[in-house]
Order: structure tokens, then sequence, then C-alpha cells
């Protein structure tokens, strides 16, 4: 007989139905076995009567996770033993035949979502096993829902699905590679692409109007809780006879309003989407991708202290710097304790410490009132708006270093305030990003992302003597405080690409070394065009409410980049190595 899928058994009623699984639970009550049989749609009940003595002793040695089928006829049971907190509550199957398809042993991570969890590294370490609780076969599930409105969306705007190659050439793009000896050119490598970029290029020049793929990606990057170490994959696209990154914009968008909405069922802050210049988004919120579902901006009050007798912001503003601060509503309840763990949390970031106003019942209460005048409180709380229950926290240093500290503590306030709804949604584009910027541990400049972006103005722009006011066409999307997408207009110029390179001291045979392929293609007719990543891993995570990204992965790396279930990376023998001529003088 046929399998009966569990989920379908609730239509079959008074019919002989096969199943198959997993035993979830088994239950001897002398007279009656009763087994819970799960597969990957659900669980349905299993009576085993004495009188079938075949099925009734196969049923008696099954333990948890035994691999069984049964036939039975499908009947509702009785009044008093039905189950309203599962699908098949009122049904059971009285089993006539049952079949052993596989023993288990005793498992060593529980695999019932209503069991306490293992730790993470045992998890991974048995993945095979973790995948069978319901909500990893659920998260699984809608990720290949999500896949499928991805592909939807690109076919039906005539987008060509294109796979680009995986054993690539290396290329500066802000990550480290991952190498790939070759074997048949010894000395030489491969190297996984970070993106496809210089290929989804290459499509442009060869005539592919609209290019997308959902493209596995490798940076040699460290690993956190929102970014998966080694691979990842991104919504990768590209658009031809395209000057403006407006049209990728308000191309792409509505994919992720739907996805939002209709997908996860949220509700967006804002149906429009606010493109917010790079300079501005640091200042009003410390960050390049802010979490717009909260307010919290940073204020500059450099103007307001300007002749203030307190030496830590006098001293701050005669030397160049800014004293900003932010609003934290009710911040007047909390601790001093926890205070010092916000000032902690400050220091970590550049800052010195980490001065504070407090209002309560009409009065300003802090160690630094003291230093400031009547006046000065009192333009600091029209400024701010502070009201009773308020807090004002205030940072002083260069505007780089306030920025980086107010930004951190607006995000970190938020989550102890608990103002970052996670059935809200807030989307913006920050656009304009500096084209190059300061490497402070090399002490020179460099791309701000990647050489591949277009400077707005052309080779002209890249004249200024101030080259770290150059802006490039190039923008970022940002959901609820991550970065979801990177995207630009390209470019397509070799005279562009040569001038760039040359401001940071590469010479045209560096250039036409890495991107020969790219700049001879340049030199035949290349269309302009414009395209962006979505970093699919990372926004899935977000709509699903998953605060790490390794638990919407089917096999991913732990914390430390390994794979313990498959023991890798792992040593390579001898023999291995002197085929691809590699000596290593690390012993493991």
């Amino acid at each position: 007989m046929t399998r009966t899928l569990i989920r379908d058994l609730n239509s079959k009623l008074g019919e002989a139905v096969t199943v198959s699984g997993w035993v979830h639970t088994r239950r001897d009550h002398g007279g009656l076995i009763f087994i819970d049989l799960r597969d990957h749609t659900g669980i349905v009940q299993l009576v085993m009567q004495p009188e079938n003595a075949e099925a009734f002793t196969i049923a008696e040695q099954a333990r948890d996770e035994f691999v069984l089928s049964a036939t039975g006829l499908l009947k509702e049971r009785d009044e008093g033993l039905k189950n309203p907190n599962i699908p098949t509550g009122t049904i059971e199957i009285v089993v006539e035949t049952i079949k052993l398809l596989n023993r288990s042993e005793a498992l060593p991570i529980p695999v019932h979502d209503d069991a306490p969890r293992a730790s993470e590294e045992h998890r991974l370490k048995y993945r095979y096993l973790d995948l069978r609780r319901a909500k990893m076969q659920e998260t699984l599930k809608r990720r290949s829902e999500y896949n499928k409105v991805l592909r939807d969306y690109m076919y039906e705007r005539e987008f060509t699905e294109v796979a680009t190659p995986i054993l690539a050439n290396s290329s500066p793009e802000g990550a480290r590679d991952f190498l790939i000896p070759s074997r048949i050119h010894p000395g030489k490598f491969y190297a996984l692409p970070q993106a496809p970029q210089q290929f989804k290029q290459l499509l442009m020049v060869g005539g592919i109007a609209r290019y997308y793929q959902l493209a596995t990606c490798f940076r040699d990057e460290d690993p956190r809780a929102d970014r998966l170490y080694g691979e990842f994959y991104q919504l990768d696209m590209e658009m031809s006879f395209v000057e403006d990154g407006e049209v990728v914009r308000s191309t792409m968008e509505p994919l992720i309003k739907k996805l939002v909405t209709e997908f996860a069922g949220k509700t967006l802050v804002s149906e429009d989407v606010p493109r917010i210049p790079y300079s501005e988004a640091m200042d009003r919120f410390g960050s390049d991708k802010p979490d717009l579902r909260f307010g919290m901006e940073l204020t500059d009050l450099s103007d307001v202290l300007a002749n203030t007798g307190f030496g830590v912001f006098a001293n701050t503003i005669k030397s160049g710097g800014v004293v900003k601060a932010i609003r934290v509503e009710g911040g007047a309840s909390l601790s001093r304790s926890q205070i010092d763990q916000f000032a902690l949390t400050a220091k970590s970031e550049g800052a010195g410490g980490l001065a504070y106003l407090t209002y309560d019942n009409g009065e300003v209460k802090s160690p630094i009132a003291k230093f400031l005048s009547s006046e000065e409180l009192a333009a600091i709380k029209e400024r701010m708006q502070a009201k009773d229950g308020d807090a004002v926290f205030f940072g002083a240093d260069t505007r780089l270093i306030v920025n980086k500290v107010l930004g951190r503590l607006r995000s970190d306030f938020a989550t102890h305030f608990e103002l970052k709804d996670p059935n809200k949604v807030a989307l913006a584009w920050v656009v304009d990003f500096p084209f190059y910027e300061w490497d402070e541990r090399a002490k020179k400049i460099d791309f701000g992302h990647n050489p591949f972006s277009m400077p707005k103005g052309g080779v002209e722009a890249l004249q200024v003597e101030d080259k770290l006011s150059i802006v490039a066409d190039q923008y970022d999307m940002v959901m609820n405080g991550y970065e979801v997408c990177s995207g630009a207009v390209r470019n397509h110029n070799p005279e562009v690409m040569y001038e760039a390179f040359g401001i940071l001291g590469y010479d045209t045979d560096y250039v036409n070394a890495k991107f020969g392929a790219m700049i001879n293609a340049f030199k035949f007719g290349a269309p302009p065009h414009a395209g962006c990543a979505f970093g699919i891993d990372r926004m899935f995570m977000v709509l699903v409410d998953e605060d790490n990204i390794r638990e919407i992965v089917a096999f991913p790396k732990n914390g430390s980049g390994m794979d313990t279930m498959m023991n890798s990376p792992s040593p390579i023998d001898e023999a291995q190595l002197k085929e691809l001529s590699i000596t290593s003088d690390i012993a493991v």
C-alpha cells in the first residue's frame, strides 16, 4: 500500500492506510501499546493490540527513534482520549501489520522541541539529528518557500538566471579569499568567489539585459551571530543600460516589501522607504545601518555648549571635536550599576567615559550638573526635548568617535527598553557612500567598499584635492539595523578604473593583472550598468525572528568556523600535498 503522509490522514477516516516514520514516543499499557509515529508532516497515534501477536511483538521491541512502517485501519479516537493539541489528535491507526525498517541507538541529543535543547556545539556535531526537530523542519521548509518567492519575482521581471564560476580568480573585495591550489598549474591558485562581481559585469558586456542568481559566496571572515563563516548566499542581480542607482532600488524594493508583509506577515514601519545619505546616517544615528523602528537620534550640542565652563566639553569643542547626546525615554529609571555597564560599553567603543543627566520630579540629577550653568542646563533640556523620567547621555570627542559611541549606545538602550519590536520592519536605503576611506592600520586611504563602483561625476570627480570627499554611487538597504543589501552603479570605463587605482598608488600593470578580463571587455562597447546583492541568509534571519544565523542553515560551521560533524577543516596527507606542489611547515 502506498505510504500516506500524516498530514493527509484526516481525509481518510475509515480507510486502511500505511504510514512510515520515527517513533516519537512509546507507551506500554499492558493490554495495549501506543506509539506516536512522526514523519516530516506531523504525528499520529498507532494502537497495537495483543491479538495481533506479530505487530504487538515488534511494538514491544520498539524504542524512541526506531524507524517503522505500519498499516492499519484509521478510526476516530474515543471521546475521552482525543488530543486537541495536534492536528491528528482525533484519530488513530489500529495496526494490522508493522515493519521495523531500522533501529536506533540512544540519541546523544534530544530531537523533541519540548525537550531541553542541547548546547549548540553538540547540536552541530549531530546536526543530522538536530534537523529532526519540528522547528528545524519548519525553518528549512520556510527557507525553500522564501527562495521560490525570490525566483518568481525575478523571473516575472525578465531577469535571466545565470550560474557563474565557483573556481575563480583572487580579487580585492574587502575580505580574505579562500584559495584553491591548482594541480595542473603548479604554484598557481584559484579563489572561491567572494561575490560574482566581475562575472556579472561581464554578462552585461555580453548583452544579458537583466541577470540574477542565488549565488554561493565565500569569504574567510570571522563568524558572528549575523554572519556565517566561510560560505553564504545572496540574491545577486545586475541591470544593463542603467546609470542611476534609483532604477535598481525601485526595481528591487517591492520584493523586500512583499517578503516583509506577505511572506513574514510583519508590519512595515513606513511604506515609503527613506533614502538617507551615508554622512547623514552617521550624524543622526551613529551607524550606516540604522535601526529605524525607534527614534533616539543623535543631537549636536556643540553650539549650546560653545562657552561652557565644563572642561571636558570645552576642551573637546576647542580642539575641533563635538559634543552630541541622545535622549533615552525612561532612562531615569536606570540604576547606577546599569549606567556603569553602559559606560563600559561606551569605553569599549573609544569613549573616555559616559556623562549623563537625568530628569526626575522637575530636578536635574547628575555628577556633571554642577559644572553646567542653569542657562546651559535649560538649553540642553529644550534642545533634547527632555521630560521627567528621561535621561540624556553625552559623547564628547572627534565626530567619528562620538558617532560610533552614541550609535552603539542607541542600539543597546533600545534593546534594554525593548524598543525593537520584532513584529515591525523598518527599511531604509543608505546612499552616497564615500568612494575612499582612511585605513588607520595601513595609514593610507583605500577603497571604501570595492573598486567596482562609479564615483559620482565620473573621472572628473577623482581630480579633487580631498580624495575622502569623493562620493560613490553606492547604496545599501538596511532592515531593522542589519545591512541586507549592497549595490552600486558600476564603473564600466577603463579610464576611470585606472585613475581610481592610480590614486592609491597602483599602476596600470597592477590593474591589468587583477582585472584584465574586465578591463579588456570594457574596451568593446560596455553598456552602463548597475546592480546589487541581497544577503538572503541575514534577511531571512530577520524575517523569521531568529537571533542566530546558524539556526536558519542546514549545515553551518560553528562559532569557531569548524564543522565538527564532518571534522573539517582537517589535515591533508603528504601525498595530496605533494600532488599540489605544496609543503606545510605546521605539524598537525
